[in-house]
């Protein structure tokens, strides 16, 4: 919806943008957000709308947003976008066959831009099949792994905040989406969890050099 507020030429040019022309572009995701944010019916799904470019490693925009942030209906807008945006003609190529969508796509989930559950969603839902998840850690992010872990481990979610110097409200949140993610509700099946999908490996020790500022920005 953003792309109307970006001028057409942009989007017609049939050569590969220039870093100017790129950064115009990307103001479409502040454009979506601020139109579907004016509007009360649709101002529920702004926020979610303006995610479809955010990646997990906090490389997207307009945001900027670490997976630790995207809830799992960004991460597979996301998924579903990229895979659009790759087998559709575009003005400065062609599509490309869905299995080198596929691929590139898996490429992403590896390098830890995509989430590997959303697009493996995505891309059972675009040949019709269920389909392998792409290699990955559970489909969990760094953090939520870690948080993972200490939740194996015992901790609490106020110890585990200590340890990881955030707020015990981030830590709710990321323990809430881990165990959305895994289908579990309690803290004994997150363990039995990890145990069965060898996660279970060893915690950071408390007093890290990160900061509290540089781990609650993740």
């Amino acid at each position: 919806m953003g792309r109307v507020g970006i001028s057409s030429r942009i989007w017609n040019l049939t050569r590969p943008w220039t870093a100017a022309e790129e950064d115009q572009a990307r103001l479409h995701a502040y454009h979506t957000e601020r139109v579907l944010a004016r509007t009360p019916e649709l101002a529920q799904v702004a926020e979610l709308a303006a995610a479809h470019h955010e990646r997990c490693d906090g490389s997207g925009y307009h945001r900027g947003l670490r997976g630790d942030r995207l809830t799992i209906g960004a991460r597979v807008l996301a998924a579903a976008d990229t895979y659009r945006t790759l087998v559709e003609d575009r003005p400065h190529r062609p599509g490309l066959p869905a299995a080198r969508a596929w691929q590139r796509l898996e490429a992403d989930v590896r390098a830890g831009l995509l989430d590997a559950d959303a697009v493996a969603a995505v891309l059972a839902a675009a040949d019709g099949s269920a389909r392998r998840r792409p290699s990955g850690a559970a489909g969990l992010t760094a953090r939520q792994l870690e948080v993972l872990r200490l939740v194996a481990h015992g901790l609490s979610n106020r110890e585990i905040a200590r340890r990881l110097g955030v707020s015990p409200r981030t830590v709710d949140r990321h323990v809430s989406d881990v165990y959305q993610r895994i289908g579990v509700s309690s803290r004994a099946a997150a363990a039995m969890f990890t145990i069965e999908h060898g996660l279970a490996g060893p915690v950071r020790a408390s007093g890290s050099s990160e900061s509290g500022q540089e781990a609650e920005s993740r």
